[in-house]
């Protein structure tokens, strides 16, 4: 997870990510990727393995989870000290894991992808260029391909102190899901605190979609 600017922007967010990888070093993976994994154990397996974008991967969290149950990943993140650390884990199978340091506004994806999981990334994208990548997230997954992680609300505190992340209200959240089947929402809300323990109001979408 990183913010993705120009070089010759300012930064979007100042964060010690260094601090922040060595925080949630060994936590398990999210939810909503549990949650989409499930919908998929639901489904008829396919011949091949599926294959999964773990978008702002961070330290592999969700790309190891990915692995373990037999997808090719390809994982991928604006920062080269979290590809690093992902393949310093040494709970990661690579046999079916490719990386990418790759910044959201020059983000390539394949086409006909089975899952696109971004946990707690996207915001990190800069409000001008997240409609491309949101599309370029929409046009990339199969039908019936699904979509996991979060959005950040307009109330949350990052709102008004970093300006150029990306906060949408529900109503603007619900129209970008216009083009998938909602399987898991929950709007969350409430006064906590950072990795890295920063106090903030955090004010979050988590979302599991499948494309129409």
């Amino acid at each position: 997870m990183n913010p993705t600017l120009d070089s010759s922007e300012p930064t979007t967010v100042d964060r010690d990510w260094s601090a922040y990888y060595q925080a949630v070093a060994g936590r398990p993976p999210r939810g909503t990727l549990l949650k989409a994994l499930d919908f998929f154990d639901l489904e008829k397996s396919p011949k091949s393995p599926r294959f999964a974008i773990d978008l702002g991967c961070g330290d592999g969290r969700d790309t190891v989870e990915l692995l373990e149950r037999g997808w090719q990943v390809l994982a991928i993140d604006g920062n080269e000290e979290a590809i690093a650390k992902l393949y310093e884990r040494k709970d990661i199978d690579l046999t079916c894991l490719e990386t990418q340091v790759m910044r959201f506004e020059c983000l390539t994806l394949p086409n006909s992808i089975d899952l696109i999981n971004s946990s707690f990334a996207l915001p990190f994208c800069r409000p001008d260029n997240f409609p491309n990548l949101w599309h370029k997230i929409i046009a990339s997954l199969r039908s019936g391909g699904r979509f996991c992680g979060q959005l950040f609300g307009d109330r949350d505190t990052w709102a008004t102190t970093y300006p150029n992340m990306t906060h949408y209200p529900k109503e603007k959240v619900e129209e970008l899901l216009q083009s998938f089947k909602v399987e898991y929402f929950e709007e969350e809300e409430h006064h906590g605190e950072t990795a890295i323990g920063e106090q903030k109001y955090w004010h979050i979408f988590h979302i599991v979609a499948s494309k129409k």
